[in-house]
Order: structure tokens, then C-alpha cells, then sequence
């Protein structure tokens, strides 16, 4: 039985497979490489001596997800693919709204037709909107403010729905706040195409000379330093909780919806200090008006992936900086 991982290539992808490979999981990939790369692959094999099965389709062509079930007994699937720039999100909606949602609903079907239903989704704390107060916890209401953040919740009813629908299925959705950092090894890491739009890989290119200097968005906000404050969570935590959400599946029916987060906040400053004094390089920034939509503070209650997954965040800020500058000080254009 292998475990199906789309967008496996990815950031987080990557970083999921090492672990699942690492506890002799099979595992398929199915990545069509819009924004990631093959070359992820060749050092996760650096790092575990194993190779996972890679397959280059796109979760909105339901022949070629139908092929992938076909020639691989699939046992359950982690869903990362998607695209995820907030930015871009808002520039081209209707790509947004066909790769996320419609590709899951693609892949759905299929995994159905073949009676694949366990599954954890790849989520995100943007289904919470703007007017809940931190810490944010699972029963809160959401709602989004940008089209990546509709499409997650979409995704989320759609869970949810499909659910009630027939008792036979188990789904965890969870629920992502920042994810940094990268693996220990310095092979693999976050590998923005163009300009990064999260903070970390966008210091550590300032870091390495590749950006001239920082935007920082908003300094007056009610937080320790004006700065906007955010949960930030090592990826290997991250990827740590997929392979716990894997377990839980057989004993959760129904969907579930779980916070992965540290619990703490960090705002901007802080990251940027602390980078500055592991790294011993001056990071420059400027200051700059707000973004429209942007919160204050945003960090997670966590009580439930520990209560519910027996998983909680065990690296902190210091090794989430410094294994992010290890990997790109080692490898300053990324893959390349």
C-alpha cells in the first residue's frame, strides 16, 4: 500500500516525504511542477537513501489521476497541490479557483471511484478571516479575504460536505499558520519562484544578496513593537504532524478540521533580529504602509492537534532561523 502525496515536490511536500520516508512509508508523488521542481526530489534521497515514486500529471486531468490509482495501490492521500500566493491570488482568481478548487473536486472523484478515503488536506489559518481574535481556535467562525483563503474554505466545505455525505470517509483538514525553517541538512528548503511573498525566504534573499533590502508593512500596530505578529512553525513540525494525521485517520471518521501552530506569536522585528544575530548579517528594511486586509496578531490555539493527534511543535524560533539560513547561505539560488 503506498500513500499518494500531491504536490509533493513543493516546500512542505518535500519535507513530508522525508519523514514518511523515513518511516519506510511508500510513497507516490504527483506534482505537475508549476511552481517546484525534480531537484527537491534528488536531495530527499540524499537525505533518506530512498527514492519515492514521481509522476508528473496535474490533479485537474481526472484520466491521469485515474492512471496514478490504477498502477498504484493507493491506501490514503495527503493533499498539498495548489497554487498559494495571496498576491497573485487576487491578480488571477479564476486559476486560483481551478487549480485549488476544481482539481480537488478532480481528485475527490477519483479517489472515490477507487475507494481511497482517508485523506488530509493541506489547509490554512486564512479560513479564519479578519474578525476573530487570537488565539484562534477550530469552532470559530470563518471567512476569507482574498481568493487563495476562499479557495481553502471552499475546499474545507467541500470536505465537510462530502463527509456527512457518506460516513465511510475520514478527513483531516489541517490548518496551517506560517511555516519556516527547512531541514536540518541544509538540502532542502523554501524555493520561491521570483520575489518571495513570505517573510523568512524573503530575509534570508536579502541575507544572501540577491534582494536589495526588506519591506516591512506597517509599523503601528497594537504588538510589542508596532510590527505585524504571526505563529511561525518549523516545517519539519509541520511535516511531522501530516504523518500523526495519517495515523489518527482509521480512529477519526467524518472531517475534522485541526490548528497546527505553535500557540506563541512572533512579529516581524523580532524574526529580523534574530536572523540578523544568527546569520551575522545586517538585514536592511524599509518601513511601509500597511497592506489592506492585513491583521495585527494572529497565532493559534494548538490544544487540539495535541489532544486529538498526539502532536505539538517542538523546535523553536532559533533552530527554525537558523536551519533556514544553513539552507540558503548552502544554497543561495535555491535548486539552481
Amino acid at each position: 500500500m503506498s500513500l499518494l502525496i500531491t504536490g509533493g515536490t513543493g516546500y512542505i511536500g518535500s519535507h513530508t516525504v522525508v519523514e514518511l520516508l523515513n518511516t519506510n512509508q511508500d510513497v507516490v508523488i504527483v506534482d505537475n511542477l508549476a511552481n517546484s521542481s525534480t531537484k527537491s526530489l534528488d536531495r530527499v534521497e540524499q537525505i533518506t537513501g530512498k527514492k519515492a515514486t514521481f509522476i508528473k500529471a496535474d490533479i485537474c486531468d481526472k484520466e491521469a489521476m485515474r492512471e496514478v490509482f490504477k498502477a498504484h495501490d493507493i491506501s490514503g492521500v495527503i493533499h498539498f497541490a495548489g497554487l498559494k500566493a495571496v498576491g497573485e491570488s487576487t491578480q488571477i482568481p479564476l486559476s486560483y479557483y481551478h487549480n485549488n478548487v476544481s482539481g480537488t473536486v478532480v481528485l475527490l472523484d477519483v479517489m472515490n471511484e477507487f475507494n481511497v478515503k482517508n485523506l488530509v488536506f493541506s489547509s490554512s489559518a486564512t479560513v479564519y478571516g479578519e474578525n476573530n481574535t487570537s488565539p484562534l481556535v477550530e469552532t470559530m467562525p470563518t471567512s476569507a479575504t482574498n481568493p487563495y483563503g476562499q479557495t481553502k474554505l471552499m475546499i474545507e466545505h467541500i470536505l465537510f460536505d462530502l463527509a456527512k455525505s457518506d460516513p465511510d470517509w475520514s478527513i483531516i483538514s489541517l490548518r496551517y499558520f506560517n511555516p519556516i525553517g527547512a531541514h536540518a541538512s541544509g538540502l532542502i528548503g523554501e524555493n520561491p519562484n521570483g520575489i518571495p511573498n513570505n517573510l523568512l525566504p524573503f530575509v534570508s534573499q536579502v541575507a544572501v544578496g540577491r534582494l536589495k533590502q526588506l519591506q516591512v508593512f506597517g509599523d503601528d500596530y497594537d504588538t510589542i513593537d508596532g510590527t505585524g505578529v504571526r505563529d511561525y512553525i518549523h516545517v519539519v513540525d509541520l511535516a511531522l504532524a501530516h504523518l500523526k494525521a495519517v495515523a489518527a485517520l482509521p480512529k477519526l471518521p467524518g472531517c475534522t478540521a485541526i490548528n497546527v501552530g505553535t500557540g506563541n506569536g512572533t512579529s516581524v522585528l523580532q524574526i529580523v533580529n534574530k536572523f540578523k544575530e544568527i546569520s551575522k548579517v545586517d538585514i536592511p528594511y524599509q518601513i511601509s504602509p500597511r497592506r489592506p486586509g492585513d491583521i495585527a496578531t494572529v497565532f493559534a490555539e494548538a490544544k487540539l492537534a495535541h489532544e486529538v493527534l498526539g502532536w505539538q511543535a517542538e523546535r523553536d524560533l532559533t533552530d527554525m532561523i537558523s536551519d533556514t539560513w544553513r539552507w540558503q547561505s548552502e544554497n543561495p539560488n535555491g535548486f539552481e
